[in-house]
């Protein structure tokens, strides 16, 4: 069946917006304005900005072993309703997709039940413990989009060295979770001026930091390619930057909340602030910004980590780290970057796509002829307060509960389906 989006705006590559229309065959996007086919059904696109898909390389899906806290059904669909067609599932399941027979288990329950585009990690080492390394030629031979024990940083430097070096002989993306667990300190939130004010034990931001300055060397003497998770401080920033001045293959991600929130911005005692790595201080958040904008940062990553309401109730010294992301990112971002002049839309389109998909060669994100048509439809003008009861993820966690965001998903198409669509 010919499909045709009619009557939407589009992002030219000057980053003006035209009206337009596309045309969908077998699941591809067939052309880029013209006429339409005779006999094609026909989606109204309402005027509506037109993007591709999202790309979200760094997601927690939690399913097998959690699925109390989220289900591979229930987190593609809140991707969906984000406007996510293309996610990276983090191996920190149970079991670990760290052999072939987990692996294909957890490629088994993605076909069976997501609505999206679920492309799994698989783990650097067995049972993201850090210590014995998993076959790297096997697991991606079984559909491992990158290796990562995100969750958790490997400590032994022979042992990332050794899985960098394994990895670069494969063409594959090593992807790091960056934190010295002797420099965590049982910390709960960002080492600072709030947390003394909370009476809460803090992270120093060198625990981030310093594997960072670690790993880039290993990558570069590895021949590697290496993948910066979630950066927060400004020593991480220059560790980052200093590595590509001196053409080291290395690329990182940043998440909404670390560019929205400082550690000042924490009200109280509260679970729904506590994620990993912590929120950090204003000069950090200023840094992410600036990284972003330089090209030190490539992309933005949501971290998508759900839990239960009851994990989350305490305060944040017995709760797990983590919140959700996949249903507020564009909206958030939009409203306070792209609405106030900071970023143009198509940084923002470009971070949240083509710039995600390009660190791992991914043939998505992009509206292109013979492009899968991973799309979604945004109304730019429509205004609410994010509720976070009306989520489609299971997990409620998220500090931006009764914010006013403006730019929201309402229709995802996945592969020339509608995967999502607002209620009339």
């Amino acid at each position: 069946m010919t499909k045709v989006i009619q009557n939407v705006q589009l992002l030219t590559e000057q980053g003006e917006l035209v009206t337009t229309s596309l045309t969908i065959e077998d699941g591809k996007i067939a052309s880029v304005g013209g006429d339409i086919p005779a006999g094609a059904e026909i989606i109204e696109g309402n005027g509506h900005f037109i993007s591709p898909g999202f790309v979200d390389v760094h997601t927690h899906l939690r399913e097998p072993g959690f699925e109390h806290k989220e289900t591979i059904a229930t987190g593609s669909a809140s991707a969906a309703k984000g406007g996510f067609t293309t996610i990276c599932a983090m191996p920190n399941t149970k079991p670990v997709p760290d052999s072939v027979e987990n692996m294909q288990l957890i490629n088994g329950l993605i076909k069976e039940s997501a609505v999206i585009r679920v492309l799994p990690y698989g783990s650097l080492t067995k049972d993201i413990s850090g210590e014995v390394r998993t076959n790297i030629e096997e697991l991606k031979a079984n559909g491992a989009v990158a290796f990562s024990d995100d969750g958790v940083g490997i400590q032994l430097s022979s042992t990332m060295y050794e899985q960098m070096k394994e990895a670069a002989q494969h063409n594959m993306v090593v992807v790091a979770h960056c934190e010295d667990n002797s420099l965590i300190y049982d910390g709960v939130m960002h080492e600072g001026k709030r947390n003394l004010e909370l009476g809460l034990p803090g992270i120093p931001s060198i625990c981030e930091s310093v594997q960072i300055a670690r790993d880039v060397l290993l990558a570069e003497a590895a021949g590697a390619r290496y993948h910066v998770c979630h950066v927060s401080s400004k020593e991480s920033v220059r560790a980052v930057r200093d590595a590509k001045a001196a053409g080291i293959r290395v690329t990182a991600e940043v998440c909404p909340h670390h560019l929205l929130l400082e550690e000042m911005d924490i009200p109280s005692d509260d679970a729904n602030w506590k994620m990993n790595p912590p929120l950090r201080a204003a000069d950090d958040k200023d840094s992410l910004h600036a990284a972003l904008l330089d090209g030190t940062i490539d992309c933005i990553a949501t971290d998508h980590a759900p839990h239960t309401t009851e994990e989350k109730c305490c305060g944040m010294v017995g709760a797990p780290f983590g919140i959700v992301g996949f249903e507020t990112a564009f909206p958030l971002l939009y409203t306070k970057f792209v609405e106030t002049g900071k970023w143009t839309l198509k940084q923002l389109v470009d971070w949240m796509s083509v710039k995600a998909a390009e660190i791992f060669e991914l043939p998505y994100g992009k509206i292109e002829v013979g492009c899968s048509a991973d799309l979604v439809l945004i109304d730019l003008n429509k205004e609410q307060a994010i509720d976070a009861e009306g989520f489609v993820s299971k997990g409620r966690n998220t500090p931006f509960n009764g914010w006013v965001a403006k730019g929201w998903p309402v229709m995802t198409i996945f592969e020339g389906n509608i995967v999502y669509q607002e209620a009339e």
